[in-house]
Parts: structure tokens; C-alpha cells; sequence
């Protein structure tokens, strides 16, 4: 079975901020019109870091979206035509003041396909050095360390709700035990 592709008609922006745009397409599905509203953000990379340890930092951070603070990797938009793998690492410094000698790519997923375009590049972070921490104006996060199976407790109780969280520790687990 082929995969019908569906073709742009038109798009109309509709929003114009710092972060994401939306637009509102109109695509053409098998000779018929259909309307597709699209969020277009950056993308960006997370990190799933381990320390020497073998414990995975973890960040608190309170989202405003959803009203309260949530446990997850640190993470952070690609800026521009940024290099995934840059962008990895100065996240990592800036969110947590820790540099890697080891990265390991996880590979890439679509956080909402349905309605944005956004991917995030997974990594795993090893081999760390403290530096220090470069936060923006408008962050605030709280580094916690767990052991493997304290964070799959934290899954099994629902206390990690983050997609990218969950699917890059998914990716992780040879690296985690």
C-alpha cells in the first residue's frame, strides 16, 4: 500500500511568536481540499546525562502550560540552523553546569506530528565535568539525581509525564543499568 502524500494548497499565518508560528494550510488529500492547522517550532535536543555514579540527572522545572513543575531531562531549542549535537551540549552547560566527554546519539522523534512539526534529537551524556550553570532570564531549574530504579518507579507512579522524557530514557535503558 502507498502512502497518499498530501500536497500545500495555501497557508496563512496566523500567529508570529518568539517561540512557534501557526498557520493555517489548506492541503490537497486525494483531489479533495482539507484544512491543517500547523505549529512550526524549531526542534530541539535533549539530553538523558549520567553522572560517574551512574545516577541520571534530572531537572524540576515549573511549566507554565500545564500549571506546575514537572521532572525531565534538560532539554533546549535549536537556535536557527544549530547543529543538534551543539545544541545538546551548550544545554547541557547552561542547564546544568555539567560538560560531557561521551555523547551518544538516541536518534529522533516527533513530538506531535498531528499538528507540529517539532523533533527533538535525543542524546546520552556521559564522562561529566561540573562547570557552571548559564540559566536564561525566564529559568529556574532544580537538579535532582536518581538511580535507575528510582526513576522507574517515578515512571510507574506517573511522576514523569514529559513525552520526551519517557521516550528518550526508553532509548536510553542499555546505557542506564
Amino acid at each position: 500500500m502507498s502512502l497518499h502524500r498530501e500536497k500545500q494548497v495555501s497557508s496563512e499565518m496566523k500567529f508570529d511568536g518568539r517561540l512557534i508560528k501557526v498557520t493555517f494550510d489548506v492541503a490537497d488529500v486525494n483531489g479533495k481540499e482539507a484544512w491543517r492547522e500547523v505549529v512550526h517550532h524549531p526542534g530541539a535536543s535533549a539530553i538523558v546525562v549520567i553522572d560517574d555514579k551512574g545516577c541520571i540527572v534530572m531537572e524540576r522545572q515549573f511549566r507554565y502550560a500545564l500549571d506546575r513543575g514537572l521532572l525531565e531531562i534538560p532539554a533546549g531549542k535549536l537556535d536557527g540552523a544549530e547543529d543538534p549535537l551543539h545544541c545538546a551540549k551548550r544545554e547541557l552547560e547552561e542547564e546544568t553546569g555539567y560538560k560531557a566527554s561521551e555523547w551518544i546519539p538516541l536518534g529522533t522523534i516527533a513530538t506531535s506530528p498531528g499538528f507540529c512539526n517539532e523533533l527533538i534529537h535525543l542524546y546520552v551524556a556521559k564522562g561529566l565535568s561540573k562547570g557552571e550553570t548559564n540559566w536564561d532570564d525566564d529559568e529556574y531549574v532544580e537538579l535532582e539525581y536518581y538511580t535507575f530504579e528510582e526513576l522507574m518507579d517515578a515512571i510507574r507512579k506517573e511522576e514523569i509525564k514529559d513525552a520526551k522524557t519517557l521516550a528518550a530514557l526508553a532509548l536510553a535503558m542499555p546505557y542506564l543499568k
